[in-house]
């Protein structure tokens, strides 16, 4: 029976297969509908030992649970890293094939997907994020009505109900004036519905452990601490810091060009090689913002304040330092979760360095 690589390009109707055997030679191509009763007939009638590769999308999530107990092994993979798709010919069949012959020459890098019983909670915390995105766009909407007829209309005072009369009696043409109204009607609806999604939300969050460890942190609130539960899952998929920080976006990463020389006939390494330093741009953008956000907190609180003004003394620039606090806050975030031990700020200078 041997081995079998299994691609997938998946689409809303149909599913695109390319089933490969270990020496690369294509074995079947075919197309299915995209249902759960044609993928277990499918997977169900291969033979040996089947590993199946599909790209992260909005199926991903549900085909993974789908394919798990079927299979030997699924891999869901990141788009973004596989540039030899995106040369040479271009379509379904093409990509199903190249992403098998990825996965059998072990060049695919996959996404995790484990659920870890927080299903409830991730959708929540989607749910919540949905909804105070929209909240935020009708905000901004409302204020571009007066600021597009020179109003003034800084802070929150516009969008009090208490003020609102007030507010859409400056507005003198009556179509913006209505328009307004059905905003603020808008508006009214999202934010309770942004009360309730975060009540459920919380509520959610507090029934697992790891709630009542992360929330020992002074700058992890309930939101935030819910919102790294239900991204992160479990703590134990990285190792170390090291693995965590370029997950949420604070990785430092080193580009270089021509490092070596020729000298009397040698190689050698420049004594000034050309290069730069930033930040890896592959990463989760919900958690990027939660250490951020996380940070600038912790520059005004205790045990991170001392923290941060130590950084300051030492010449650092503010950016940086900002940088430094939030990798710090990722860091402990990470050691305490994985040990379930209390935060001792007493050792927070031994969590990171």
């Amino acid at each position: 029976m041997g081995e079998k690589y299994v691609g997938m390009d998946v689409h809303q109707s149909s599913l695109v297969i390319e089933v490969m055997n270990e020496k690369g030679t294509c074995q079947m191509q075919t197309i299915i509908p995209t249902r759960v009763d044609a993928v277990r007939e499918f997977f169900g009638g291969l033979r040996g030992k089947v590993h199946v590769v599909f790209e992260e999308g909005t199926m991903a999530e549900w085909l993974y649970g789908l394919l798990r107990p079927l299979v030997a092994e699924v891999v869901v993979c990141n788009p973004r890293r596989n540039k030899l798709l995106t040369s040479g010919n271009h379509g379904d069949k093409v990509d199903a094939h190249n992403l098998a012959e990825l996965l059998r020459l072990g060049s695919v890098k996959p996404v995790y997907h484990e659920r870890q019983g927080l299903q409830v909670l991730k959708e929540l915390v989607h749910n919540y994020d949905a909804l105070t995105k929209d909240r935020t766009r009708v905000m901004n909407r409302i204020k571009a009505l007066y600021r597009g007829r020179g109003i003034p209309c800084a802070g929150n005072d516009v969008y009090y109900k208490r003020n609102r009369e007030q507010w859409l009696n400056k507005l003198i043409e009556e179509g913006r004036r209505q328009r307004a109204g059905f905003f603020y009607q808008q508006l009214d609806h999202l934010t309770s519905l942004c009360r309730e999604s975060r009540q459920a939300m919380l509520a959610e969050a507090r029934r697992h452990a790891a709630c009542k460890i992360l929330r020992q942190i002074s700058v992890l609130g309930p939101v935030r601490t819910a919102q790294i539960m239900a991204a992160v899952v479990t703590p134990h998929r990285f190792r170390t810091k090291r693995q965590f920080w370029p997950y949420v976006g604070l990785g430092v990463v080193t580009r270089t060009s021509s490092e070596y020389e020729f000298a009397d006939g040698r190689v050698q390494r420049r004594k000034k090689v050309v290069g730069t330093r930033g930040l890896n741009d592959n990463y989760s953008h919900r958690l990027k913002y939660v250490f951020k956000s996380a940070a600038i907190d912790g520059m005004r609180r205790e045990p991170f304040q001392g923290y941060y003004a130590t950084l300051l003394d030492k010449g650092m620039r503010p950016e940086m330092a900002r940088l430094t606090l939030a990798r710090k806050i990722a860091a402990v975030t990470l050691a305490i979760w994985k040990t379930g031990q209390r935060f001792d700020a007493a050792r927070l200078s031994a969590a990171t360095g």
